[in-house]
């Protein structure tokens, strides 16, 4: 069936089986026809919703990465940056966990062209800024706010990648993530014992 106007639930339906082709079969697994019949659709509808399946390929990166940003800015900022750095690592976890499908598209399915490079960009400057917050604070000495936080996205995509290729259990995993984020602060220049502090405090954020 070709709807007239797009149906938001059809939309919704074929960027989240978009995600999971690419995640099973890489880029070459999205095929027009492919995701038609998975979806149970016509290939008009996909020209109705996206206009081709190049912006269907961007739309399911920009969905991957809406969905980082909703849990990245869920963290509040408070007196403790590095804190709150701490639990931008576990909010990072927590999202790629939550979506493997579209975590993998998102990754797997690089940029189209030079606009949809840009795509994550929001994302990463939330990391950047967090960073920034803990060497204003002077927790962190050594660097710049770019290279730390480039470090500490590698480190939480490495983790989630583990975890979702079964390599790493969940509770490894979360212990992987925030021993290692320690040793990376440490260092920075952050003092031990202040680092501890900051963990044991953004432990207990997570439990109310």
């Amino acid at each position: 069936m070709s709807p007239k106007a797009a149906d938001p639930a059809l939309r919704a339906e074929l960027i989240e089986t978009a995600a999971r082709l690419v995640a099973a079969e890489g880029r070459a697994g999205l095929t027009l026809r492919g995701l038609a019949r998975e979806v149970g659709t016509s290939t008009m509808a996909i020209y109705t919703h996206f206009g081709g399946m190049d912006e269907l390929r961007r739309e399911v990166r920009r969905e991957g990465f809406a969905r980082l940003q909703q849990h990245l800015e869920a963290v509040k900022v408070t007196r403790d940056p590095v804190a709150d750095l701490s639990l931008l690592g576990k909010a990072y976890y927590v999202s790629g966990i939550a979506a493997p499908n579209l975590y993998r598209a998102m990754f797997s399915d690089g940029p189209i062209d030079d606009v949809d490079f840009g795509t994550g960009l929001d994302s990463f400057m939330v990391l950047v800024n967090a960073v920034a917050r803990c060497m204003d604070a002077g927790r962190l000495r050594l660097g710049e706010p770019p290279e730390h936080a480039v470090q500490l996205w590698a480190l939480s995509h490495g983790v989630v990648s583990l975890q979702l290729a079964q390599l790493l259990p969940p509770e490894q995993a979360l212990d992987c993530l925030e021993s290692t984020a320690q040793n990376l602060l440490l260092a920075w220049g952050d003092d031990p014992k202040a680092t501890a502090r900051s963990v044991r405090n953004a432990r207990r954020r997570l439990i109310r």
